[in-house]
């Protein structure tokens, strides 16, 4: 393998040219992706007005598995959404320049995949107009929400990580919007304008751009390890077994990160091919990918094995049963597709030549996200379907209403996110100038 060089071009023109060139007028292959994006969206636009108006009963949920694919998803695009915070927040602390390339297009796929999630719990509810009962306002009715239950903390968590990640996105997003701004004569050139807030690249406003991605990096990373920890709280917090486990919150912390570092892989190969950024988004790139994902995948692997272990260590028949009913029960094709994706899929990834192979490495993160569909299916289905008394045990099978749902949650993901690469800046323009005037100045190649 060739040694990994700077990015080709040599000056600031170039740069603003090449990552520019997203912007142009979208070709029809393009045009026709986003409509039959759209067309999946419209499928579960009409799937809920179908159960808004027969009601639940129409969606696969029956005793004893209230929970189904709507949370499952809600829990899966949550943890989507951590890759983000993880590559923009974290390592822009801890000075990992080779995020400089990824950070943005993870950012907006942040932004999308909390914006998909918030959908699920109104699904859920089925009466979608009462969602305002979820809300802590005073009001002439006298009643107030449950702070005590783990599902009103998840109102709290999402608000929270969707108001700091948008703004995030959009604070590092203003010198670029004021590049594109100069670049366009269309309706666009106001809409970027007004969005750019009168940047003009004085000393003063970078002063004041570097210290606001700072603090909102500062209020970010706590996020990390907070949003989903509370996620995994509606299950831990219950009496369930499978389920009441303090190893819920790191487990599913680590989760987050390793569905959501697939995602960006997933999403950026094509991104990187079909707009010819091979010269920015580099085979460091995915390497450090790779890594986070061998890392992640190790730490996944690990919290299944102390599950098992626990169940059987304790002695409690009821764990032991969950567990081996997960395992060889009804669920257990689920669980092994979980395993497989999860543990095994990953394993290749250890090896440099495999992170560097990028069609390979794109069809291992397929997978890996699949596994990881299934590890919140596993978990919600197998421990609310055997709980304590055999007499209240059940069987949950999706119906045709959920599964159009979730089809459309990942047509309106790619959906916006298409929207968004053809109107924004897929790539930080000024940090990765940045990068490639240091490598100059410490003389010599990244």
């Amino acid at each position: 393998m060739a040694a990994i060089t700077e990015p080709i071009p040599a000056t600031a023109d170039q740069y603003n040219d090449d990552i520019l060139r997203v912007l142009a007028p979208p070709s029809p292959l393009y045009v026709i992706t986003v409509l039959l994006l759209a067309g999946m969206v419209g499928a579960g636009v009409a799937a809920l007005a179908y159960q808004t108006y027969w009601g639940m009963g129409v969606a696969g949920l029956q005793n004893p598995v209230f929970w189904g694919v709507y949370i499952t998803t809600f829990v899966f695009w949550v943890g989507i959404a951590h890759a983000g915070t993880l590559i923009s927040a974290i390592l822009f602390l801890f000075r990992a320049k080779w995020r400089n390339a990824i950070n943005r297009g993870a950012e907006a796929m942040t932004v999308f995949a909390v914006m998909t999630a918030a959908l699920f719990p109104l699904i859920h509810i089925g009466r979608i107009w009462k969602f305002y009962f979820m809300i802590p306002y005073p009001n002439q009715r006298g009643l107030w929400t449950n702070f005590k239950s783990p599902l009103e903390w998840d109102v709290f968590a999402v608000n929270t990580y969707a108001t700091i990640s948008i703004l995030f996105f959009f604070v590092g997003l203003i010198p670029d919007l004021a590049a594109a701004r100069d670049r366009v004569s269309d309706w666009r050139r106001y809409l970027y304008g007004a969005l750019a807030l009168g940047w003009r690249g004085t000393a003063e406003q970078w002063r004041a751009h570097s210290r606001a991605v700072l603090h909102l990096s500062g209020l970010a990373t706590p996020l990390v390890l907070s949003v989903h920890s509370v996620v995994s709280w509606d299950f831990a917090m219950s009496v369930v077994p499978g389920w009441h486990t303090t190893i819920f919150a790191p487990y599913f912390v680590a989760g987050a990160i390793f569905s959501g570092m697939a995602m960006v892989v997933t999403v950026m190969v094509p991104v990187r091919k079909a707009f010819g950024l091979e010269g920015y988004i580099r085979m460091e790139h995915f390497d450090n990918m790779g890594k986070f994902i061998v890392l992640t995948s190790t730490i996944v692997g690990y919290a299944y094995a102390v599950e098992y272990f626990m169940a059987w260590y304790s002695a409690n028949p009821y764990e032991q049963m969950s567990f081996w009913h997960r395992a060889f029960g009804d669920y257990w094709w689920a669980t092994w597709i979980m395993i497989s994706c999860n543990v095994v899929v990953p394993l290749p990834l250890w090896i440099k030549k495999v992170r560097l192979n990028i069609p390979f490495f794109w069809v291992l993160t397929i997978f890996i996200n699949i596994g990881m569909w299934f590890e919140r299916y596993v978990i919600i289905t197998t421990g609310l379907s055997h709980e304590y008394s055999p007499a209240a045990w059940g069987y949950y099978t999706p119906s045709w209403v959920e599964l159009t749902i979730l089809a459309a949650s990942f047509g309106f993901f790619l959906m916006f996110f298409l929207i968004f690469l053809r109107m924004f800046p897929i790539i930080a323009i000024q940090e990765v100038k940045e990068l490639h005037y240091e490598g100059h100045h410490e003389g010599g190649a990244h």
